[in-house]
């Protein structure tokens, strides 16, 4: 009768869960914290299929793809940089088209653009024109 020997296989090793937004926020010292916090409840309520997670150490958004990120060293407000995830896209060369009445946002490169608030009541006070880019935007990573 044959004996089973050990397979020689590589077992899968669980990898930890990834951290949480919620879980980073908590944890979280900066000054802008509150801005943080208002602006991604805005980005997770402009659309239903927005999720988020932990990308480049900051809290990221995405459907398809990512396509916002917090820049947690900007010195002169809470800002987000918008973009179309990591990978090169056709729009990178002809970049995006996106109605900004408000001139919220300032062009990086064809395919990404920051948007910097000062403080809440600037949130508040843009958060229309705000939700506008960001389900115009999504439109480009779906």
């Amino acid at each position: 009768m044959a004996t089973k020997t050990p397979s020689s296989k590589a077992t899968k090793q669980s990898l930890p869960a990834p951290e949480s937004v919620a879980t980073f926020l908590a944890a979280l010292d900066h000054s802008f914290k509150p801005e943080i916090i208002a602006l991604r409840q805005i980005i997770l309520d402009a659309d239903p299929g927005i999720a988020e997670g932990i990308k480049w150490n900051a809290p990221s958004f995405r459907t398809s793809e990512y396509f916002a990120t917090f820049n947690l060293r900007a010195q002169d407000g809470a800002q987000i940089i918008l973009h179309l995830g990591a990978k090169v896209r056709d729009s990178a060369a002809a970049g995006v088209a996106i109605a900004d009445p408000g001139g919220l946002l300032k062009w990086l490169a064809k395919d990404r653009a920051a948007v910097t608030f000062r403080d809440l009541p600037d949130i508040e006070a843009r958060r229309v024109a705000f939700t506008g880019i960001i389900r115009q935007w999504i439109m480009y990573v779906q």
